[in-house]
């Protein structure tokens, strides 16, 4: 069984995704994070992360088992994240990567931007998660404070506009939410709320199968 949850940033698709992963007893990538990681090599090698040739390249060197998560989480590798993301020729390098993983024996879950639409349009469940940009921005704002680190809201909603915006206006694999996806708005949802409902339309599609 493949699961495709989709979302924009902060909306909790990721945190879905790992409870849903776990219930089902399947393997999970959090995609985001190979771009963060194409975004981190770009940038230590002192790069314009709009550079397509040396973006591509460092997501050819990517390795998904070796991701320092707790560095990739840095906001300055976030939103370089965003902008090599735009870039036909980095998600092309990391296309076949993502597919296998979702093929794998057994399935897989995988949240993004673009699981339903371009990594596995085959799915048997297809979640788009979001929240609005004020929810999604109080939620960034509480972890980094959480992490002990200085943020101030009015600029985390602009940093999440900004990366709606990329990722939505791209020309490659925009971020949007296919027709058979359950559209989960978790603004008002706590985590186990979300789930729930999440679990039930997954349970329905699986039954369906």
């Amino acid at each position: 069984m493949i699961i495709a949850v989709d979302g924009p940033a902060a909306s909790g698709k990721g945190t879905l995704a790992r409870r849903l992963a776990g219930h089902f007893g399947l393997p999970h990538l959090d995609t985001g994070l190979l771009y963060r990681a194409t975004a981190d090599g770009v940038l230590a090698a002192g790069g314009d992360p709009e550079d397509a040739a040396a973006a591509a390249a460092a997501a050819a060197r990517v390795d998904p088992g070796r991701l320092d998560t707790a560095r990739l989480k840095r906001d300055d590798i976030a939103q370089a994240a965003s902008r090599v993301a735009a870039l036909p020729a980095v998600r092309r390098a990391l296309l076949d990567l993502q597919r296998a993983f979702a093929h794998q024996p057994g399935g897989a879950v995988l949240d993004g931007r673009d699981i339903a639409t371009v990594i596995a349009p085959d799915a048997d469940a297809k979640l788009f998660v979001t929240a609005t940009p004020a929810v999604r921005a109080t939620r960034r704002l509480n972890e980094l404070q959480g992490q002990g680190r200085p943020a101030i809201y009015a600029d985390v909603l602009r940093d999440l506009l900004a990366r709606d915006a990329r990722d939505s206006q791209r020309a490659s694999a925009p971020l949007t939410a296919v027709e058979t996806a359950l559209i989960l708005d978790t603004s008002s949802l706590n985590a186990d709320e979300a789930f729930d409902r999440a679990l039930a339309f997954v349970v329905c599609a699986q039954s369906s199968r």
